[in-house]
């Protein structure tokens, strides 16, 4: 029984020592140029969440851009994309990050860059597309959630105090009134057009050839192509070969992975549940 247990000790053992040294392993800093792969996997959202969960931290991408900006070694950076998009507030963060960056920027999109995730793609000098990857999206979402009905047959009651007319606006207990609708309206229409603008100025399209293609609708990764939302059609590593060239690397680039959540990751989050 007991040389059971030390086996399976000792196995335990080798299987964590292995975990540590890929952990380090993913960490070590390339001596030599290279491209950078900053992924960018979920809902765009400010708040600093662990990747890997559905969420995509605006705080950490900026985070990321800011240290391959600095990184004399790294010579270009691919912003690999899987989102659906997000909040106008994270998208924003992202693009002002990469306005900042003195490096070429290679947008890979995965299954799907649309929405705000189209936002953050526009900026980049190159965006690579798979010929059936869902982009596109360019517009803006408002919506409120109406229980009024829901409320009154199960018979609940509520008292509102508030300090001007528009305080509980989108409040689940009743509907828009007609100023309210109009200052919704307003409110989304800022935001698409700045939307609509930051695309024209990333793609280099005027800002009526981008509206005219601004009505929500999504387009596969060939179409996009087609219609100049997308440059190259190709799979991550077409980027990859892309940012090298960009960067003035000669031959087959070095590559450094980040924030991309392994095995390690996970294990530690459960062992801290």
């Amino acid at each position: 029984m007991k040389k059971g247990y030390i086996v399976l000790l000792v196995l335990a053992l080798i299987a964590g020592s292995s975990l540590i040294y890929l952990r380090i392993s993913n960490e070590i800093r390339f001596p030599g140029e290279r491209v950078e792969v900053i992924y960018v996997n979920g809902i765009l959202v400010t708040e600093d969440v662990p990747s890997g969960f559905g969420y995509a931290s605006s705080e950490s991408i900026c985070s990321r851009l800011r240290a391959a900006d600095r990184d004399a070694s790294v010579k270009a950076v691919v912003m690999r994309i899987n989102s659906p998009g997000g909040t106008p507030a994270a998208a924003e963060e992202i693009v002002s990050e990469m306005k900042r960056v003195n490096k070429p920027i290679v947008v890979s999109m995965g299954d799907i860059a649309a929405s705000g995730a189209y936002y953050i793609a526009a900026p980049a000098d190159v965006i690579v597309a798979n010929p059936d990857t869902v982009t596109g999206g360019i517009g803006v979402i408002w919506v409120f959630e109406n229980r009024e009905e829901e409320y009154r047959e199960a018979g609940i009651n509520y008292t509102v105090v508030k300090s001007g007319e528009m305080k509980d606006m989108g409040a689940p207990w009743r509907n828009l009134n007609e100023e309210e609708r109009a200052y919704a309206n307003e409110v989304v229409m800022e935001a698409f057009e700045r939307f609509v603008k930051e695309v024209a100025s990333g793609r280099n399209m005027t800002v009526e050839a981008v509206r005219n293609l601004s009505d929500g609708r999504i387009y596969l990764g060939a179409k996009a192509k087609e219609l100049g939302l997308v440059d190259e059609l190709g799979n991550l590593y077409d980027a990859i070969r892309i940012a090298g060239k960009l960067g003035g690397i000669q031959g087959e680039p070095e590559v450094e992975y980040t924030n991309r959540r392994d095995l390690f990751d996970l294990l530690i989050q459960e062992g801290g549940e």
